[in-house]
This record gives C-alpha cells, structure tokens and sequence, in this order.
C-alpha cells in the first residue's frame, strides 16, 4: 500500500488538486474504445503512443490488473479556440508526466502514467515508436490504453459527456497506476 499523503503532496506540489484514489479492478477497459481510435481519431497511426503503437486491448487490460492502486486526475477547461485545447494539454500532460516522474524517484517503481490526451510532447511527433523523439516524455492516453473514460469516471462521482462543440468545458481525465 502507498504512503497517501506522502503521494498526495507531490500531486499538490504539480498543481493537482482534484483526484480520487481508485481500485485498478474498477478501471473498464473495452475493446469499443479502441474502435473510436482506429475509425475516427485523426490521430491513429500518427502518434508514436497512440494506437497502433500501443498494446492491443487484452495486453492493456492485463498491464492494468497487476496494480494495487490508481488515481483519476480530473482536469476541467473551456477553450476560446479549438486549437487552443492542445496547447493546454500539451502543458497539463508535460506536468503529469514531470509529476509522474516524482513519484517513481519516491519508490513506486512501477507508476505508470496515461495522460489525459494524447501524449502531444512533441511539436512534430513521429508516426512509429521507435522513432520518438523522446520516449521518456511520451505516454499513452488512457483511450490509447483501451480504458471507457466515460464509464470509468461515472462510476467514481466524476462528470463527463460527449460534447457538440469545443466551446462548452470539457472534463479531462489522467490516471496514474501506482504500486
């Protein structure tokens, strides 16, 4: 079991404030997602972690599985512009993974990050994996993961919904696997 408040303070330190601790066996994992991705996200094939460079779906579920614990990062945002959410998000998922970092130097040997977006590190990334430009920075998305945000969140008290337009708040999503 993690030491908490000791995790707590270093997500707080990032500038985390709303989270929840979940058990991994609560995470749904579910091969539509990974439909979503493959028929409908211009990103497929684009994104060195992003399918297709990401496990298939029964690998994910496993990997998820073998953790005693999880925390759901909840990120809330209205843009004034569609392009302005990957500007966000490049920031936000630079910091989770800045955080996620810390948290693997204070023992947890196995965090694991899945950012709330795509990874989006890199100005210009790299269709393949073993091309990325820097592959300690780069993480999945939870959906690259195969992991029902949707169902995820609601389960646990979160708000989320499908929206017409990238002018309402959208509620994002992280989670760090710990151990």
């Amino acid at each position: 079991m993690s030491d908490r408040i000791a995790l707590e303070s270093v997500f707080t330190k990032h500038g985390f404030t709303d989270y929840k601790w979940i058990d991994p066996k609560l995470i749904v994992v579910a091969q539509w997602v990974r439909m979503k991705c493959m028929f409908g996200c211009v990103e497929y094939g684009k994104c060195a972690a992003c399918p297709p460079n990401t496990p298939p779906i029964p690998e994910c579920e496993r990997f998820i599985k073998e953790y005693k614990e999880a925390v759901v990062f909840h990120f809330e945002k209205k843009v004034d512009k569609p392009d302005d959410r990957k500007a966000w998000s490049k920031v936000v998922n630079t910091k989770l993974v800045e955080m996620e970092r810390e948290v693997f130097l204070a023992g947890y040997q196995k965090a694991f990050l899945m950012l709330m977006d795509s990874c989006g590190v890199c100005n210009d990334c790299m269709d393949e994996r073993t091309k990325c430009k820097n592959k300690r920075m780069a993480r999945p998305g939870a959906d690259a993961m195969g992991i029902d945000v949707y169902t995820t969140v609601r389960a646990i008290g979160y708000q989320i919904n499908v929206l017409e337009d990238y002018f309402k708040p959208m509620n994002r999503y992280s989670f760090l696997m710990i151990e």
